[in-house]
């Protein structure tokens, strides 16, 4: 169960989580202990965070051998706000792409494009990376950049 500070409640983290849809930023540690950043999609269902990526993902293989994440999604545009945190990740077969399927939807209103049938092709085998937070701290600047929007 994640433990969640900050200016909003779990639930109007949850509500910015649900609505947002910028990439997740995600950060790992790779096996030589260096530090790795992944920008991703991502969808929030019942207190984790869902992506999906290619299985031969170097990612893939940093989680493998550290499940351990920290992750940010926060507004492109003032004034600012977010969420960040830090958690675990388990690595799962996509079966049917589902949750690929799911952030199509989600980012481009669908499976008609280019893009979609390139990451729906046969030839990929996707896993999805589900992230359980243990913390989430919420930050929102719409007070302190009032006049600078």
């Amino acid at each position: 169960m994640a433990t969640f500070t900050g200016v909003w409640s779990a639930e109007e983290v949850e509500a910015f989580l649900e609505r947002t849809t910028v990439p997740l930023r995600l950060a790992c540690t790779t096996p030589s202990g260096r530090l790795w950043m992944v920008s991703l999609w991502f969808r929030y269902r019942d207190g984790d965070l869902l992506c999906a990526t290619s299985k031969g993902a170097e990612v893939v293989r940093y989680l493998d051998d550290d499940p351990h994440v920290a992750f940010e999604v926060s507004t492109n545009d003032p004034p600012y706000s977010g969420v960040r945190g830090n958690g675990t990740v388990t690595i799962e077969p996509d079966a049917g792409e589902e949750t690929l399927r799911a952030l199509l939807d989600r980012y481009l209103g669908g499976t008609d494009s280019g893009l979609a049938r390139r990451l729906l092709s046969s030839d990929r085998e996707e896993v999805a990376l589900r992230i359980e937070p243990d913390r989430v701290y919420s930050w929102d600047f719409a007070d302190r950049m009032r006049d600078a929007t």
